[in-house]
């Protein structure tokens, strides 16, 4: 198969080394044992973990360079923290390290970009909303779901709409908290590429959903392999999004301790 060559931050992605798990058992125990040369080696053996990762990210209109930079520093905290004596594979440990430093680094320096095209759907948007507080005479507001059915639009697009006419907004905005956990406007949105699992995500995912229960287990599997959004999971297990958000972090809570255990 021929590999093409990508260039990232100037390094050549073809050319990046593969380690086998000997491999990494060996330059991990040099490491722990005050070889830095080792760290060296470890980092350019993981920079595929790192361009894996950061293809679920690299849509939200961001500079590939900037998530990968910003990956490689999330992967370098995990080769200096991982713990051989925890006989957990360094990917299961590392995504969610290398994630988690990619969603601060959005949370923190880049809000969502929308285009003026979507600025009509927002305000008729915000006509259905009051058109449905006022026929229902409900309390809380509609849902995206229930405003975009009636505009007959993608939900996305009320998404992003709304926002278009408002100050920026996180992708890490909360949009609704009911007294537990917030959902964030990222909840609301689903994400084609993760229905096309890549190999690093498949990995650390299965190997740490081992141990979660079977309704934890359907809830990521429909949100990250499956692509759904929480409404869409909650729709479809007949429970409400903020439970299905409580479950989902609760899940995730769980993997990673289990994987810095």
């Amino acid at each position: 198969m021929t590999r093409n060559k990508v260039e990232i931050c100037g390094v050549d992605t073809s050319k990046l080394p593969v380690l086998k798990n000997t491999e990494m058992r060996d330059l991990f125990t040099q490491l722990q044992s005050g070889d830095d040369s080792a760290r060296e080696v470890l980092v350019n053996g993981n920079l595929r973990l790192v361009l894996s990762v950061i293809q679920r990210f690299n849509n939200r209109g961001e500079y590939v360079d900037d998530l990968f930079q910003v990956g490689c520093i999330g992967l370098m905290k995990s080769i200096d923290n991982f713990d051989l004596s925890q006989n957990v594979k360094f990917s299961t440990y590392a995504v969610p390290m290398i994630i988690g430093e990619i969603r601060r680094y959005l949370r923190d320096n880049n809000p969502i970009r929308v285009s003026r095209s979507l600025r009509d759907i927002a305000y008729k948007a915000l006509q259905v909303r009051d058109q449905l507080m006022a026929e229902k005479k409900r309390e809380n507001e509609p849902t995206v779901q229930e405003i975009a059915k009636v505009l007959d639009v993608p939900k996305e697009d009320v998404v992003f709409a709304l926002d278009a006419i408002q100050d920026p907004v996180s992708l890490f905005e909360p949009i609704y908290n009911d007294g537990g956990d917030p959902i964030f406007v990222m909840d609301q949105i689903s994400d084609d590429r993760n229905k096309d699992v890549n190999w690093v995500e498949e990995i650390a995912l299965k190997e740490a959903m081992i141990r979660l229960n079977d309704r934890e287990k359907m809830i990521l599997n429909m949100r990250f392999f499956q692509g759904k959004t929480q409404m869409e999971v909650a729709d479809e297990i007949g429970i409400s999004q903020a439970q299905v958000s409580r479950l989902e972090k609760a899940a995730i809570q769980q993997m990673n301790k289990h994987a810095q255990s």
